[in-house]
Protein backbone atom coordinates (compact mmCIF):
# COMPACT_ATOMS: atom_id res chain seq x y z
CA UNK A 1 0.00 0.00 0.00
CA UNK A 2 1.51 3.35 -1.33
CA UNK A 3 1.53 5.81 1.57
CA UNK A 4 -0.25 8.19 0.41
CA UNK A 5 -3.61 4.94 0.74
CA UNK A 6 -1.89 4.86 4.37
CA UNK A 7 -2.59 8.55 5.27
CA UNK A 8 -6.02 8.42 2.95
CA UNK A 9 -7.43 5.45 5.25
CA UNK A 10 -6.09 7.42 8.18
CA UNK A 11 -7.64 10.78 7.63
CA UNK A 12 -10.76 8.92 6.97
CA UNK A 13 -10.62 6.42 9.91
CA UNK A 14 -10.12 9.57 12.05
CA UNK A 15 -13.06 11.69 10.85
CA UNK A 16 -15.64 8.87 10.75
CA UNK A 17 -14.34 5.63 10.13
CA UNK A 18 -13.54 2.58 12.87
CA UNK A 19 -10.41 4.37 14.62
CA UNK A 20 -8.51 1.71 16.01
CA UNK A 21 -8.17 4.04 19.31
CA UNK A 22 -11.72 5.15 20.06
CA UNK A 23 -14.14 7.27 18.14
CA UNK A 24 -14.15 9.01 15.19
CA UNK A 25 -14.25 13.16 15.10
CA UNK A 26 -17.94 12.52 13.59
CA UNK A 27 -19.01 10.13 16.19
CA UNK A 28 -18.10 12.22 19.15
CA UNK A 29 -20.36 14.65 17.91
CA UNK A 30 -23.70 11.51 18.67
CA UNK A 31 -26.49 12.76 20.14
CA UNK A 32 -25.62 16.55 20.83
CA UNK A 33 -28.20 18.93 20.71
CA UNK A 34 -27.19 22.44 20.13
CA UNK A 35 -27.66 23.56 23.37
CA UNK A 36 -25.20 20.97 24.68
CA UNK A 37 -23.02 22.02 21.80
CA UNK A 38 -23.04 25.91 22.88
CA UNK A 39 -22.59 24.60 26.63
CA UNK A 40 -18.84 26.23 28.24
CA UNK A 41 -18.64 24.20 31.33
CA UNK A 42 -14.70 24.92 31.65
CA UNK A 43 -14.01 28.40 32.42
CA UNK A 44 -12.37 30.02 29.64
CA UNK A 45 -12.74 26.77 27.54
CA UNK A 46 -13.94 26.36 24.43
CA UNK A 47 -17.75 24.98 23.65
CA UNK A 48 -17.96 21.62 21.36
CA UNK A 49 -19.81 24.27 18.44
CA UNK A 50 -16.62 26.13 18.89
CA UNK A 51 -14.32 23.13 18.37
CA UNK A 52 -16.16 21.89 15.20
CA UNK A 53 -16.01 25.32 13.21
CA UNK A 54 -12.38 25.18 14.56
CA UNK A 55 -11.96 21.71 12.89
CA UNK A 56 -13.83 22.90 9.80
CA UNK A 57 -11.93 25.64 9.03
CA UNK A 58 -8.34 24.29 9.35
CA UNK A 59 -9.66 21.61 7.34
CA UNK A 60 -10.48 24.22 4.54
CA UNK A 61 -7.15 26.08 5.29
CA UNK A 62 -5.48 22.96 4.59
CA UNK A 63 -6.96 22.02 1.36
CA UNK A 64 -6.64 25.37 0.16
CA UNK A 65 -3.16 24.97 0.57
CA UNK A 66 -3.20 21.93 -1.05
CA UNK A 67 -4.50 23.37 -3.88
CA UNK A 68 -2.98 26.34 -4.37
CA UNK A 69 0.29 26.16 -2.13
CA UNK A 70 -1.03 28.98 -0.48
CA UNK A 71 -0.26 29.26 3.65
CA UNK A 72 -2.08 30.59 6.00
CA UNK A 73 -5.09 30.94 8.52
CA UNK A 74 -8.11 30.01 7.51
CA UNK A 75 -10.60 32.50 6.01
CA UNK A 76 -12.86 32.36 8.56
CA UNK A 77 -9.84 32.77 11.44
CA UNK A 78 -8.77 30.01 13.49
CA UNK A 79 -12.10 29.93 15.85
CA UNK A 80 -14.35 31.26 14.11
CA UNK A 81 -17.47 32.77 15.86
CA UNK A 82 -20.83 30.26 16.80
CA UNK A 83 -23.56 32.95 15.89
CA UNK A 84 -27.17 32.21 16.86
CA UNK A 85 -26.95 28.71 18.52
CA UNK A 86 -30.21 26.72 16.97
CA UNK A 87 -30.61 23.31 16.14
CA UNK A 88 -31.02 24.51 12.68
CA UNK A 89 -27.57 26.09 12.28
CA UNK A 90 -26.09 23.48 14.60
CA UNK A 91 -26.99 20.63 11.21
CA UNK A 92 -25.49 23.38 9.13
CA UNK A 93 -22.40 23.32 11.23
CA UNK A 94 -22.04 19.27 11.34
CA UNK A 95 -22.85 19.59 7.43
CA UNK A 96 -19.50 22.38 7.28
CA UNK A 97 -17.65 19.59 8.56
CA UNK A 98 -18.51 17.15 6.72
CA UNK A 99 -18.19 19.29 3.41
CA UNK A 100 -14.44 20.39 4.50
CA UNK A 101 -13.59 16.56 5.09
CA UNK A 102 -14.76 15.52 1.69
CA UNK A 103 -13.48 18.62 -0.22
CA UNK A 104 -10.14 17.75 1.80
CA UNK A 105 -9.84 14.22 0.69
CA UNK A 106 -10.92 15.53 -3.09
CA UNK A 107 -7.94 17.43 -2.76
CA UNK A 108 -5.69 14.70 -1.48
CA UNK A 109 -6.55 12.03 -4.24
CA UNK A 110 -5.44 14.94 -6.69
CA UNK A 111 -1.94 13.36 -6.05
CA UNK A 112 -0.52 11.15 -7.86
CA UNK A 113 2.43 9.66 -6.20
CA UNK A 114 4.21 9.19 -2.92
CA UNK A 115 7.10 11.96 -3.98
CA UNK A 116 4.45 14.64 -3.79
CA UNK A 117 4.28 13.71 -0.10
CA UNK A 118 7.70 15.74 0.07
CA UNK A 119 6.80 19.01 -1.50
CA UNK A 120 7.05 21.88 1.17
CA UNK A 121 4.37 24.11 1.47
CA UNK A 122 5.26 27.66 2.47
CA UNK A 123 8.91 28.96 2.84
CA UNK A 124 9.58 29.41 6.03
CA UNK A 125 8.46 27.39 9.03
CA UNK A 126 5.68 29.04 10.95
CA UNK A 127 3.84 27.52 13.95
CA UNK A 128 0.47 29.70 14.00
CA UNK A 129 -0.23 28.47 10.38
CA UNK A 130 1.44 25.36 10.37
CA UNK A 131 3.30 26.43 7.06
CA UNK A 132 6.71 25.44 6.22
CA UNK A 133 6.36 21.79 6.56
CA UNK A 134 5.70 19.08 3.98
CA UNK A 135 2.69 17.92 2.44
CA UNK A 136 3.21 14.63 4.56
CA UNK A 137 3.86 16.74 7.74
CA UNK A 138 0.41 18.41 6.88
CA UNK A 139 -1.56 15.52 6.46
CA UNK A 140 -0.83 13.97 9.62
CA UNK A 141 -1.16 16.89 11.32
CA UNK A 142 -4.53 16.90 10.58
CA UNK A 143 -4.67 13.43 11.27
CA UNK A 144 -3.42 14.61 14.77
CA UNK A 145 -6.14 17.87 14.90
CA UNK A 146 -9.05 15.32 14.18
CA UNK A 147 -7.87 12.75 17.18
CA UNK A 148 -6.87 15.72 19.82
CA UNK A 149 -10.17 17.33 19.36
CA UNK A 150 -12.56 13.76 19.09
CA UNK A 151 -10.69 13.64 22.70
CA UNK A 152 -11.67 16.65 23.70
CA UNK A 153 -15.26 16.89 22.84
CA UNK A 154 -15.76 13.18 24.26
CA UNK A 155 -14.92 14.67 27.84
CA UNK A 156 -16.90 17.92 27.11
CA UNK A 157 -19.91 15.79 26.18
CA UNK A 158 -19.75 14.11 29.69
CA UNK A 159 -19.07 17.18 31.97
Amino acid sequence: MSELKRITKQLQGTFEGDAWYGPSLLSTLDGITAAKAAAKPIADGHSIWEIVLHVAAWMGAVRKRLESGEVGLPDEGDWPEVGEPTEAAWADVRELLRERHRALLAEVAKLTDDEQLRTRLGDVRERETGGGVSIYVTLHGVIQHNIYHAGQISLLKRL
